[in-house]
Formats: C-alpha cells, structure tokens, sequence
C-alpha cells in the first residue's frame, strides 16, 4: 500500500500515557495536521516516525511506508523528511553545498538537480551564498528544497512556519503545500496554528 499509515501508536514517558492510541492513513500527496496543547505528544510522535525518538519514552504499535513496516527500521534508511522551526542550514556549507548535501550518492548531474531545485525556489545564482545572508523565508525555501532533493517518501513538518514574520507565512505555506503535493509526498504537519491548519487542507487530527 502506497503512502504513510499507523497503526495504534500510544506512547508512554515515566510509566503515564503521553499520547495515543492513534491510528491514520496518509495517501501520496495528502496533508493530514496534528493539533494540540503544548506537551500532548506531537513532536515525539514525528520522532517515533523518524526513528529518533527518545529511549525515555515507550512505544506500541506500529507505522508502515509504501507498505514496509519501519519498526527496526535505522533512521537514516526511512527515508522520511522532515522540516522543524528552525531551518538548520549548515553555515559551513554554500547554498549550492547545502542543496547538494541531501543528493542520494549514486544521483547522476548533481550540479543539474542543484540548479533545478534553485529555479524552483526562485533563488536562481544565489547557489554560492553563504546560507546566513539569505532572508528568513529564503532560508526556509532552501530547507525545503534541501529536504526534497533526498527524495523522501513522506514528510513531517514540526511548527515549519512559525518563526517565519507574519507576511511571509502565506507565501511559504503555499510553497511547502504545492511542492509535497506536486511531489505526491505524504505529508503529517503539527502546529498550534489554525492557519496551518487550513492552508494545508485535508484531515485535521485534533488531540
């Protein structure tokens, strides 16, 4: 089966129920928004999809991507991405370097897709800029494209706008939006944020 699915995750910290239990299906270029107080587990539910949750905390149930169970699964082979508040740009890398980073090894004309994924940023001969002179929201459309060019089968995004000045977060909602679903990428949002929410559309999940 094509896409994101869980199946029952509950997680637990210091013997009490954080979250859960919790079970949803994210088709190929569906947004599915996770809402909820401070503390209800939401970003711990991202890690445990990623792999990177902490051994403080417990889980039971299951995920599956394109229909490979992930449990034992290394993080690094989920191939899940994921965009956080931050953009963690590497400042010791150029725009272009940052880009080329997530290029799978064996990717013929790495130059070709860094090129490519500038254009589609519009960030067209900023390839050897140094990430820390860019704007916050070229920064974030760099993060993004970064993201994308790993070639994640799905994608979680973690509060991706709320740093971002108010008149920027418009703009970049659409951008990350049109990009995952052009891409048909399954992708699970967590925000406090009703505008978020809406402008990704489909199921909101609220805890």
């Amino acid at each position: 089966m094509s896409g994101l699915a869980f199946r029952d995750v509950t997680l637990h910290v210091a013997g009490k129920k954080l979250l859960g239990p919790l079970s949803l299906d994210l088709a190929p270029g569906a947004v599915v928004t996770i809402m909820g107080p401070s503390g209800s587990g939401k970003s711990s539910l991202l890690a445990y999809l990623c792999g990177t949750l902490d051994r403080a905390f417990a889980a039971t149930g299951s995920a599956m991507l394109d229909g490979t169970d992930l449990t034992g699964v290394a993080p690094e082979k989920r191939r899940i991405g994921i965009l956080f508040q931050d953009d963690l740009l590497f400042p010791h890398l150029s725009v272009a370097g940052n880009l080329a980073f997530a290029i799978p090894a064996n990717a013929p004309d790495r130059k070709v897709l860094v090129d490519a994924a500038l254009a589609e940023a519009e960030l067209d001969g900023y390839g050897a800029r140094d990430p820390t002179t860019l704007s916050g929201g070229q920064r974030a459309r760099v993060s993004l494209m970064r993201a994308l060019l790993a070639e994640p089968r799905a994608i979680l995004l973690d509060e991706p706008f709320s740093k971002l000045d108010a008149d920027l977060r418009g703009k970049m909602r659409e951008f990350v939006f049109a990009h995952i679903r052009m891409r048909k990428i399954p992708c699970l949002m967590v925000t406090h944020d009703e505008a978020d929410a809406a402008a990704a559309g489909g199921y909101i999940l609220r805890l």
